[in-house]
């Protein structure tokens, strides 16, 4: 297929993009154009949660239905004005893995026209590799559970940390779940969160046995909410806030929400209040919310 490129300006920069119109959402027929674009629009809230960590992509060349495939390694076609950071390798010889670094609007259009579509951070920065930013719990609904599940989950798990004195904030993950986060400010390892994590996760499985699961097989998740403790280690991601995620047809956006809102859907049991897509109107709600 041939390549159809041109180029875009950056701030003082001209950038190469390429295959405009190749539709990656069936949905509305969102394009790779409607990909970048979406990007620009919501860099100024979302490149401050990027800053200096290191990221993985996950691209799809061909669409949300074309097949996918995670790129940790920066691609050697990688612009030498795009920073990446090593990153030694867990269990396999070899060289460190360069991970590429987004904390610029230039390099956010670059890994766009990439056709990722899912951005994913670690919690940790470039420059403090076994030092987690956040204490993450992503909630995730097994089969014949659904988000508002998950919104039962997350806000217990808010009362449980605000008896211990901590802040929490939580996002829809753009999919079925929703993901809590612990913001810290000190000099906490992963050695500490992780088990700290499930502990909780073990509290609350205990408390709602019904509703929560601690343990990672998926075959006890059946009607119930995982509490996905486990990626609260240097080696795992999670979506970014303000993400776009590729699970359907359509474009739905990774999105903080206040805890009022997320009482509200279960309130009104309204699952469709915790879906967003980067069209006009919801992309003018989605940057005016705080950075979860």
């Amino acid at each position: 297929m041939a390549r159809k490129s041109e180029q875009v300006t950056v701030g003082r920069r001209r950038i190469d993009v390429s295959n405009l119109d190749k539709v990656l959402y069936p949905g509305h027929k969102f394009s790779k154009a409607n990909v970048i674009d979406y990007y620009i629009k919501i860099s100024k809230y979302l490149l401050p949660h990027l800053k200096n960590h290191p990221i993985t992509l996950l691209r799809f060349p061909d669409g949300v239905f074309g097949g996918s495939f995670y790129e940790k390694d920066a691609p050697a076609f990688t612009p030498d004005w795009v920073k990446t950071v090593p990153v030694p390798r867990r269990e396999t010889p070899g060289p460190d893995i360069q991970y590429i670094v987004v904390n610029d609007l230039l390099t956010l259009v670059w890994v766009a026209n990439l056709a990722t579509l899912e951005i994913h951070p670690f919690l940790h920065t470039a420059t403090k590799l076994h030092r987690p930013t956040a204490v993450v719990f992503d909630c995730d609904p097994g089969e014949g559970a659904n988000i508002l599940d998950a919104a039962r989950v997350a806000l217990m798990l808010r009362d449980v940390l605000r008896g211990l004195g901590l802040d929490s904030y939580v996002k829809v993950s753009g999919s079925k779940g929703l993901q809590v986060y612990v913001p810290l400010n000190s000099p906490v390892t992963y050695d500490e969160t992780q088990p700290f994590a499930e502990g909780i996760a073990r509290l609350l499985a205990q408390q709602e046995p019904k509703l929560i699961v601690w343990q990672m097989a998926k075959r006890l998740r059946t009607k119930k909410v995982f509490i996905d403790w486990s990626q609260n280690t240097e080696y795992k991601t999670t979506v970014s806030v303000y993400s776009l995620r590729a699970k359907t047809y359509r474009p739905y956006v990774s999105l903080p929400v206040t805890w009022d809102e997320l009482s509200d859907a279960l309130k009104q049991k309204d699952t469709e209040a915790l879906f967003f897509t980067p069209d006009h109107d919801l992309r003018t709600s989605c940057i005016s919310r705080r950075k979860s």
